[in-house]
């Protein structure tokens, strides 16, 4: 048994609360264990300077850790006056995530920002980040679909990611902090609702892993992205008809 008691294979409990704020075409508060991360989704009529006049859409993100989302107070981006490496890392990782299941021909000339702040973090946030946004996305993407109707959906598959690891115990799935500090290897699979993968990260951060360590990971990984996405479906309903 872990730390907080789950099976190697078993994922923290999953919440999602949809429409969480009021002025985001979407947003949700995703709750992965005690990770919770605040994810909107903003639509713009207009694009980047390098796609003005192609008729093509763009969906970017932009990720922040609170002040006091860890043990120790992290002081802001702007105190710096720069953005820091971690951050500028993921929030590229979830706007690839996302575009990867976009039609951005279909979406037109606009921009969807995605915005995703770590309230409280214990491991997994970049993951939970990935997971809440897409379900965000989907949310906006839907509020303009019911104003101005797309002939073809520009949505054409689910996101989530799930992160992976090497401990004392083997490999596990879904790593708190605790766990997530101490893994000898650790990795973070992007995935889609098909079982295709989207994006890994993959580290040996105490030792080298093995071909054998790292196929045993993307099984394991896959499991829980497969458990992930029918959670999402269930709580998403009927609002995934057009994409599933």
């Amino acid at each position: 048994m872990r730390i907080d008691g789950r099976n190697q294979d078993e994922l923290r409990k999953l919440k999602i609360t949809r429409g969480f704020t009021k002025y985001s075409k979407g947003s949700v508060l995703i709750e992965m264990g005690d990770t919770k991360v605040i994810c909107t989704a903003t639509v713009e009529e207009k694009v980047p300077a390098f796609l003005k006049g192609t008729g093509k859409g763009w969906v970017t993100a932009e990720y922040a850790m609170l002040p006091s989302s860890t043990q120790t107070r992290k002081n802001r981006d702007i105190s710096r006056l720069r953005l820091d490496g971690r951050s500028t890392e993921i929030q590229r990782l979830i706007g690839r995530s996302l575009r990867s299941v976009m039609n951005l021909d279909v979406l037109g000339e606009r921009t969807i920002w995605i915005d995703c702040d770590v309230i409280q973090a214990d491991g997994g946030t970049r993951c939970a980040s990935i997971t809440g946004a897409f379900v965000a996305l989907t949310d906006a993407v839907n509020a303009i679909d019911k104003e101005t109707p797309f002939e073809t959906y520009p949505i054409s598959g689910m996101v989530s990611a799930i992160s992976v690891g090497i401990g004392e115990e083997g490999p596990i799935l879904d790593l708190n902090y605790a766990e997530d500090s101490t893994a000898m290897v650790d990795m973070n699979v992007i995935m889609n609702e098909k079982g295709e993968f989207i994006e890994l990260q993959g580290t040996g951060e105490e030792r080298p892993f093995t071909a054998k360590e790292m196929n045993a990971l993307l099984t394991l990984a896959s499991k829980g992205n497969e458990d992930l996405l029918a959670q999402v479906k269930e709580i998403m309903g009927e609002d995934l008809r057009r994409i599933l």
